[in-house]
């Protein structure tokens, strides 16, 4: 029994290790055979969905830490996840390409630009969708999960919510 729970508190820094690591896992850009820079999927999310959304929604939701919920939930799979990371390279990729830039470095006309093109490609149409969604299950969630802060997702579409609301976050 003393085995068993001496492994077990072993296990839970190890798990607790590897969602950490997951999270600050960092894409490496290339440019012309030499690296150009290296960043984190929340640093490049953190803009994108600003230029996809009304900032002051972003902020009054908490879309990062839900995104950042997402990578972490075991619920979400891991091809899901990957995918999110793929796509912020391969737009951080396009940015460099265009502009010999990161995508947050550029302004927001070239943001724009860089996510127009994106749009076009099958890849880039998909990603920018699943951002998206995950945006607005940020806005319109109930506040028990930590996201549309104050209701303000609500009261911004003049929702009223469901009854029974949850009494605790299942996430």
């Amino acid at each position: 029994m003393a085995l068993l729970k001496k492994r077990s508190m072993l296990l839970k820094p190890r798990r607790v290790f590897f969602k950490t690591a997951f999270l600050t896992t960092l894409i490496i850009i290339s440019s012309k055979n030499k690296l150009f820079a290296s960043l984190t999927p929340l640093q490049t999310l953190a803009i994108v969905q600003e230029d996809l959304f009304p900032q002051k929604m972003i902020s009054n939701s908490n879309a990062l830490s839900y995104i950042s919920i997402i990578f972490k939930h075991s619920r979400i799979s891991a091809d899901n996840k990957q995918f999110l990371r793929n796509g912020t390279k391969w737009l951080n990729e396009e940015a460099v390409s265009q502009y010999d830039k990161l995508y947050t470095k550029l302004d927001s006309k070239q943001r724009q630009t860089i996510l127009k093109i994106i749009s076009k490609e099958s890849w880039g149409k998909s990603w920018i969708k699943t951002v998206l969604s995950y945006i607005m299950e940020a806005v319109l969630g109930d506040p028990i999960y930590g996201i549309n802060k104050n209701e303000f997702g609500w009261r911004w579409l003049n929702h009223e919510s469901g009854l029974p609301r949850p009494k605790e976050a299942t996430l």
